[in-house]
């Protein structure tokens, strides 16, 4: 249960310890200038991307086809958002109030990488190694139909996939054409993800067909009939084609004429593409050197402690024997994928346990715990995490150690993702837009409570803590290979080599890891360097409240105003100090 409402939480949002002051009339013009603009786009924004699902968004019961993705869709888009950056431009923030002053913190930012998302023409490549447009599909099928319009809406989104899917290859051979395409080494194999889908003995036994098998009581027994025949039929004529149609497309079109450089820099206006994804993923205004000296010091200083965790095993041999010793002992590897559902479950309610201790603001929701689904698997991380699902990734056993896991349950679960998710949901008194996810607060968060993790007792051998030091080595040596592959011109097996001398992660996560930052530029930049802020912040505070430091309201004081900037983090935790010192 929360400690405290989320109305009461409102009153925390302001920068200063003072209550604000009433509005002149100024901020009150000001602020009704800014919230119209906000939810205008707002309303907007949510028409034009109806039907659009992952593992965290869902679709409305009551859309009936998927986002329109055409090129001129997105100009048009873009259009749309430089005419709001322009009216924002003319919002002096300095006019609005302490909660809006906020809030305009939040949007502008957001609204700036959607424009610049379009103006790079993203949209030519809505692929990596790690998730595509045709897997992310599936997650539709993954919530029950609620009545009948809903189902009936499902259906007309299974009837769109042809139109949907075709705008999608054709934005894929611009991309081809202008040589803005993932890079083909990380392209072969990857149409696993498609032939999961194409497969499928009948329409029945496809994953789009899931929500049909059990239907509510509400329907009757002849519409249930009707609405099934009519989801076969899409399957069967519309989606099941569509992939077959995109399968060929991926192998005769695609692939074979996939970009051969791996930079980020390397592709068209590639410098600036780079320095655009560094800010959006990571909110700082960093140079691609700045970070890479970054992360060689942090791997230095995590090398020294995991060569002391590895002594503390009692393993006599050196740093390479005892690597290839945690990666083939069957010790450390469950033997069926239910076996590994357990034991994160397990952990997870470890962490139950003494949550309270060290966190007061606690979500109403809840989380489960899921296998990531077959498309998906292969290629993904060992585990995702957002506020409904803690997915864990069962596919190809020997490659996931037990010793990560705990490391992997506090990131993704609690008090990582899901509770971090889960709370953000619950924020009834902030903007829509301020729901949407901000890479460097969210990673960086779940990356921190790793490391929180050996306060709250949960690592309970050296071997455990050995994977908790390899997952922030991974971390770490993140910051050194995508700016080494983007910005130095690293190849793909000197980036493998570094990672794989540096964690005790299998080769299989190596590779794939290796894959999604070459082919995801900047994302792998936020966890480290959020964590690294919130880390400083927390010394910052302890140092200047002493006695008076309290670790469950400094924890409290990061979750309760939700995802920002990590500039507008600092500055909300720096109001926090001012207002403790003085009580």
């Amino acid at each position: 249960m929360k400690t405290l409402s989320l109305l009461a939480l409102c009153a925390l949002l302001a920068f200063a310890s003072a209550p604000a002051p009433a509005k002149n009339a100024d901020s009150s013009v000001a602020d009704t200038r800014f919230e119209t603009l906000y939810k205008a786009e707002w309303t907007w924004r949510k028409q034009q991307f109806p039907g659009f699902e992952d593992e965290d968004s869902q679709a409305s019961d009551k859309d009936t086809r998927l986002p329109i993705v055409a090129e001129k869709a997105q100009q048009a888009r873009l259009a749309y958002w430089n005419d709001v950056l322009k009216q924002l431009a003319e919002i002096a923030p300095a006019d609005l109030s302490p909660e809006n002053q906020l809030n305009y913190a939040v949007f502008k930012p957001q609204i700036e990488s959607l424009a610049a998302e379009v103006r790079f023409r993203q949209y030519e490549m809505p692929l990596n190694s790690d998730t595509q447009f045709w897997t992310n599909l599936r997650f539709m099928s993954d919530r029950p139909l609620k009545n009948a319009v809903a189902a009936r809406a499902y259906i007309a989104r299974l009837n769109d996939v042809p139109r949907y899917f075709d705008e999608q290859m054709a934005n894929m051979r611009a991309g081809v054409k202008r040589g803005f395409t993932v890079p083909r080494a990380v392209l072969e194999g990857r149409d696993v993800s498609i032939t999961t889908f194409t497969d499928v003995k009948t329409s029945q036994d496809s994953d789009f067909y899931k929500p049909f098998a059990k239907l509510p009581a509400s329907i009757s027994a002849d519409e249930q009939a009707a609405l099934r025949a009519d989801a076969v039929k899409a399957i069967h004529d519309k989606v099941l084609p569509s992939y077959a149609k995109l399968l060929t497309f991926y192998r005769k079109d695609y692939l074979p004429h996939a970009r051969t450089t791996l930079a980020a820099e390397a592709l068209p206006d590639g410098k600036a593409y780079y320095r655009q994804q560094i800010k959006e993923y990571t909110t700082l205004d960093l140079d691609p050197e700045q970070i890479h000296q970054i992360g060689l010091k942090e791997v230095a200083r995590i090398d020294a402690e995991m060569q002391a965790t590895m002594a503390a095993t009692g393993f006599k041999g050196d740093f390479p024997a005892f690597l290839k010793f945690l990666r083939t002992d069957p010790q450390f590897y469950a033997k069926t994928p239910d076996e590994l559902l357990m034991h994160a479950a397990w952990i997870a309610k470890r962490v139950d346990a003494v949550i309270g201790q060290y966190i007061g603001l606690l979500p109403r929701g809840r989380f489960g715990i899921k296998p990531v689904p077959p498309a998906l698997a292969p290629f993904w991380t060992a585990g995702r995490g957002g506020a409904h699902t803690y997915w864990v990734n069962t596919y190809d056993l020997p490659s996931r150690p037990l010793y990560n896991l705990t490391a992997l349950t506090l990131h993704e679960s609690s008090p990582g993702h899901a509770l971090q998710g889960e709370l953000v949901e619950e924020m009834k008194a902030v903007p829509d837009f301020r729901h949407a996810y901000i890479s460097a607060y969210g990673e960086g968060w779940a990356l921190y409570c790793e490391k929180l993790g050996k306060e709250m007792g949960i690592y309970l051998t050296p071997y455990d803590d050995f994977g908790r030091e390899t997952y922030e080595m991974w971390r770490a040596a993140r910051l050194v290979i995508d700016t080494g592959i983007h910005h130095k011109g690293w190849t793909r097996q000197q980036a493998i080599d570094y990672l794989a001398s540096h964690a005790a992660l299998s080769q299989h996560e190596v590779e794939t890891e290796v894959d999604r930052y070459i082919s995801w530029p900047g994302q792998a930049l936020s966890y480290k360097l959020g964590e690294i802020k919130i880390v400083e912040l927390r010394a910052k505070a302890e140092k200047a409240l002493g006695e008076k430091f309290d670790i469950r309201k400094f924890h409290d004081a990061v979750l309760e105003i939700g995802a920002v900037p990590l500039p507008v983090l600092e500055q909300h935790i720096d109001a926090y100090i001012a207002k403790n010192k003085a009580a």
